[in-house]
């Protein structure tokens, strides 16, 4: 009887899953792992921690108990795993991420000659595999779409016959309890929850997908990001379900942005932290009590600025925010209150619960003026123009900001200028956004020259 072991990381599902089919191709049995490791769960928060510990035990029970969840050190844990079960090799998905590169790396050379066999990863391209002619990556996002959509993406990988499931006769650790989340009400967890989101919003939103995503008020979304983050749904799933016309095409591009992301930070792991644009590095920000005291605004949703403060106050109250308020909400943080994006982005990374390091973090650069555009600094984004365009009756505003529920209509994102002046309870403006975006481009051309 032989046996491999399917390392899950980012690949919690059974569906679509090329290590796990590769495992169970090469055994007679399959030990499913996954390893706590607190280099990974201690800077994720609470809504990230709840949502995967709800996902093993969605795995649990999906693998009749066979999973094993031990905490360590990956190349402490997986050597000595592979000795007791008599594992001839152990199979993964790839990880794109530095710190998942470094451990790999540690792992493969703890097991020494037991293979660590990597196929497939949570993109539906694999990042680092897709160069321009000369083999330098993609800084730029349209010509990696159009190269992208050239490669095409492979079908959903079929395993076949039933898994035969072991737990090896190695004890597990218990799941941890879910972490406190206040008032934050979590999607269901897990494969099947995931799936089953996909199919609603295919059903009901995909065709109009093009003119709603900008929508906040709206909410129609497909709010899959959390299930592809732990990889509950692989995107290629999703792609071959995606037909032709405006809708579908403008999802598709969402999920080639994914994959763009992730590539660049293949290439350049340090981005993860420091500048794409090494020039915008010496970009001038505010410190002191005067940016701290706006930091707290920002955060508490207490801007002065309705529709700023009702995207802070979704992330607080549901780990989640519309894409189009996350990039309202940065450019707020870092034009008009001129605080570094790094505070920001970090900021997102403890509240969100899909929060995806390569995203995140080359989102915020993108809006920040640091990253993979050339120009994007010029950008400032004035958060009554996107509040008026984005949110045109106020309704976003009106449901996260209790305040101003007895505005009507658009005046809801001015509400300075209301004959009453700002309602009882609502704090004024913490910045004039017009003498700030000056300040912006100032500080901008002094770095740029």
């Amino acid at each position: 009887m032989t046996t491999a072991v399917l390392w899950l990381r980012r690949d919690l599902r059974l569906g679509d899953h090329p290590a796990l089919a590769a495992a169970q191709d090469c055994a007679d049995e399959v030990v499913p792992l996954f390893v706590l490791d607190d280099v990974l769960l201690g800077p994720a928060g609470a809504p990230r921690r709840a949502f995967l510990f709800r996902c093993l035990r969605d795995l649990q029970e999906r693998t009749g108990g066979a999973l094993r969840v031990l905490h360590g050190r990956p190349q402490d844990v997986l050597p000595d795993l592979v000795r007791r079960v008599g594992a001839s090799n152990v199979h993964i998905s790839t990880d794109a991420g530095p710190y998942g590169r470094t451990r790999d790396a540690a792992v493969a050379a703890a097991l020494g000659e037991v293979p660590l066999l990597d196929l497939g990863s949570p993109y539906a391209v694999t990042p680092g595999s897709l160069t321009k002619a000369d083999a330098s990556p993609y800084r730029v996002f349209s010509p990696f779409f159009r190269a992208w959509q050239e490669r095409g993406v492979r079908g959903p990988a079929v395993a076949e016959g039933p898994v035969r499931w072991t737990d090896g006769g190695v004890p597990t650790v218990a799941v941890p309890d879910d972490p406190d989340l206040g008032p934050v009400e979590l999607p269901e967890a897990g494969e099947r929850a995931g799936l089953a989101r996909w199919r609603e919003f295919a059903d009901a939103d995909l065709a109009d997908y093009a003119e709603q995503r900008n929508r906040p008020d709206a909410d129609r979304t497909s709010q899959l990001s959390v299930y592809l983050k732990y990889g509950c749904v692989h995107p290629r799933t999703l792609l071959s379900d995606l037909g032709e016309g405006p809708g579908p095409a403008a999802y598709r591009r969402e999920l080639a942005f994914r994959d763009f992301y992730a590539d660049v930070l293949w290439h350049a792991p340090d981005t993860a932290r420091d500048e794409v644009q090494a020039p915008m590095s010496g970009l001038s920000y505010d410190t002191g009590p005067e940016a701290e005291r706006r930091w707290e605004a920002w955060v508490t949703g207490t801007t002065g600025y309705p529709i700023v403060d009702a995207g802070m106050r979704q992330l607080a109250g549901a780990a989640w925010m519309h894409n189009r308020m996350r990039m309202v909400t940065a450019s707020f943080l870092t034009k008009d209150l001129h605080l570094h994006w790094r505070r920001g982005a970090a900021h997102f990374l403890a509240l969100l619960r899909d929060g995806d390091l390569p995203s995140n973090q080359h989102g915020w650069q993108w809006v920040a003026g640091t990253g993979t555009d050339p120009s994007p600094y010029f950008r400032v984004f004035n958060p009554v123009r996107q509040g008026r365009e984005h949110d045109p009756d106020g309704a976003y505003v009106r449901r996260w900001v209790p305040e101003l529920r007895d505005v009507a209509g658009a005046a809801v994102h001015e509400p300075w200028l209301l004959p009453g002046g700002v309602p009882t309870g609502y704090p004024e403006r913490v910045v004039n956004h017009a003498d700030e975006r000056v300040v912006a481009l100032e500080r901008y051309a002094q770095v740029r020259g």
